[in-house]
């Protein structure tokens, strides 16, 4: 080995690097990039978390344990008239963690030591892993700490030589996924990882070759118009990646024994059209890639957000606020969250009406960004 012609060969190296300016741009900007958001964005504690609050007391003890819980400032209280409404706002994602105050809570707070302690019971989203168990020793804590001050002011007012009543006894329990197991959480949300990068690389680096063997040129000087061409090209790789969709659910199924609480039959259709969608990125990025490596290499920096703010790992209520609505423009973003409401809650259309027609949104202006691209290169 010839120290001088390494030397030569990484000084080229060097300098062809440096004069790529997208290259460049990704070896500094994307560590610096990814640490900013890994330290600062993403966070698994809880912090902005929708409580649903179904008060079946209404006395002045119970107002002033969830005033102490809405002054703390990591809840956001959505008061609940009854528990078909409260199950229906689980299911649909609205909230993910629920106090309810029964009817007995303020006449068991007034009774001596000795009787049956005051009840609170806590619900949370046990599909939600990640923050499960975060939310129920948070909530357990400061339950504890305001009915303790509740109780305290209550025996000093009734008889300032008399000892306060005794606390309370929380309930805990978790919905859908009692044993807080992350194996369904990560299943249901790797849908949308999977889907989203594989078909926007497949589509990307196919056109790309066929732009670049002139193959896709031939096609745009047939009689066939861009709609036809548009579809020809993503309804077969829809199709296949249709048939993969079923075939992770049935593997999820048999060798994880992670199966959809929800309809398989909904929750394909849904997977189907987002394939679709993210086959239309594909070809946008074509359009704007000179070489397949260029496509390549869009694609996985497309990427790193969509694993980092897409909630696919991290919650995007722990995000902060300028981030969650950035969050709110990926499709992805939508279709992890119907994924892992069919997959974890069993929701169904009506559950899923909003994040649903937000998907469908999404497709029709990439549909439609991706007709145009083919219609300006013709």
């Amino acid at each position: 080995m010839r120290w001088r012609r390494l030397l030569t060969l990484m000084r080229r190296e060097a300098q062809a690097t440096l004069r790529d300016p997208f290259t460049l741009a990704i070896l500094i900007t994307v560590p610096l990039v990814s640490l900013l958001v890994f330290g600062f964005v993403l966070s698994t504690e809880v912090h902005d978390l929708s409580l649903g609050v179904l008060d079946e007391s209404q006395t002045t003890a119970s107002r002033r344990l969830l005033a102490d819980l809405q002054a703390n400032g990591d809840f956001r209280l959505r008061p609940i008239e009854t528990r078909d409404a409260l199950d229906s706002a689980f299911r649909s994602g609205t909230v993910s963690a629920a106090v309810i105050i029964p009817p007995t809570f303020d006449r068991r707070l007034r009774e001596a030591p000795g009787g049956a302690a005051a009840e609170i019971q806590i619900l949370y989203d046990g599909g939600e892993t990640i923050l499960a168990g975060n939310a129920e020793a948070y909530l357990r804590g400061l339950i504890g700490a305001s009915v303790a001050q509740i109780t305290a002011r209550s025996g000093d007012d009734a008889n300032p030589g008399r000892a306060a009543p005794h606390g309370v006894a929380v309930l805990i329990d978790a919905l859908y996924n009692p044993k807080l197991d992350g194996t369904p959480y990560m299943v249901a949300g790797t849908f949308g990882f999977v889907l989203t990068f594989l078909t926007t690389l497949i589509t990307a680096v196919s056109v790309v070759n066929e732009r670049l063997s002139g193959t896709f040129e031939q096609l745009q000087v047939t009689p066939a118009t861009s709609m036809e061409i548009f579809l020809g090209k993503v309804l077969p790789l829809g199709a296949v990646f249709a048939f993969d969709v079923v075939l992770m659910v049935i593997a999820a199924g048999l060798v994880l024994g992670v199966w959809p609480h929800g309809s398989i039959l909904f929750f394909v259709a849904v997977s189907s059209f987002y394939v679709l969608t993210s086959l239309a990125l594909g070809v946008v990025i074509s359009a704007t890639s000179a070489t397949a490596a260029e496509a390549v290499q869009k694609t996985v920096l497309s990427s790193i957000p969509l694993v980092q703010l897409s909630g696919f790992a991290f919650p995007i209520r722990n995000m902060p606020i300028g981030v969650q609505w950035l969050s709110e423009l990926f499709p992805a973003t939508h279709y992890i969250r119907v994924s892992r409401a069919i997959y974890l809650r069993g929701a169904g259309v009506l559950d899923l009406l909003p994040e649903l027609a937000l998907l469908g949104l999404f497709g029709v202006i990439l549909m439609t960004v991706a007709l145009r691209s083919i219609e300006a290169r013709a």
